[in-house]
């Protein structure tokens, strides 16, 4: 940990000292495409103050899920995709939600496999119609991208019986890892893991970011500690963390 954060988490925990004398349980609803910085940062946060995190990671449908399952949650840090459903909407207080990080797509293969040339839609278009198998995960708000782009590259047709469905980002790894599918087309920050090569970003033209934001829950039950971590991630120290793992704050 940097002076600077440490410095940081200091001042948060002044902030909420009597907080920290009753240490909370935060339940936080997390985007997976977002877990390495979140998993990291929530770690020093709980050694500042004192404060527990329990963090449930999913795709955006699942979050949609536990968002309006009536369990409660205390914040949440999900792709915009989330809260553009009504229900899951109606579970944050009016009013703007905060972005925290953005990443763009990618493509990767297995580590040390032939990297094809995506160097312009062209050459990823033929990269597509070449490849035996695509890894992608369909039920999330990068997955959605990846299968726009295709219908945009003029090539679902001939992707939907090559792509492989993966349940999470952590599936999608382990799959491509093993040698289980030829390219892997998702967050570029998730590509970059042990056992994969990224083969680098999608064309500019073809990538929309996918937007993580956060919000305290409306129904909060440890509200003032659940801003005070949402503060945390706005800092410039933990901006540094987000940009180490291959997102954009």
């Amino acid at each position: 940990m940097t002076p600077l954060l440490a410095a940081a988490l200091v001042g948060l925990t002044l902030a909420t000292a009597p907080l920290a004398a009753r240490a909370a349980e935060l339940q936080v609803l997390a985007g997976g495409g977002i877990a390495a910085p979140m998993g990291e940062l929530a770690k020093q946060f709980e050694s500042a103050t004192g404060h527990k995190l329990v963090i449930r990671y999913g795709t955006t449908p699942e979050l949609i899920k536990l968002a309006t399952s009536g369990e409660p949650f205390d914040l949440a840090v999900v792709p915009r995709e989330v809260f553009r459903d009504e229900p899951a909407k109606a579970k944050i207080p009016p009013g703007p939600t905060i972005d925290i990080a953005r990443v763009g797509l990618g493509v990767a293969v297995k580590a040390g496999a032939a990297k094809p040339d995506i160097s312009s839609e062209a050459a990823l278009k033929q990269a597509l119609l070449k490849a035996q198998s695509i890894a992608t995960i369909p039920a999330s708000a990068g997955g959605m991208q990846v299968l726009k782009m295709f219908e945009r590259l003029g090539v679902a047709a001939e992707t939907g019986a090559k792509i492989k469905a993966m349940a999470g980002p952590a599936e999608l790894v382990t799959a491509m890892a093993a040698g289980d599918a030829e390219l892997g087309l998702f967050l570029i920050n998730v590509l970059t893991a042990p056992g994969l090569d990224v083969v680098g970003p999608v064309p500019a033209g073809l990538s929309q970011d996918i937007v993580f934001t956060g919000a305290v829950a409306a129904q909060a039950k440890e509200a003032a500690a659940a801003q005070a971590f949402l503060d945390f991630l706005q800092t410039p120290e933990a901006k540094k963390v987000i940009e180490a793992k291959g997102m954009t704050p």
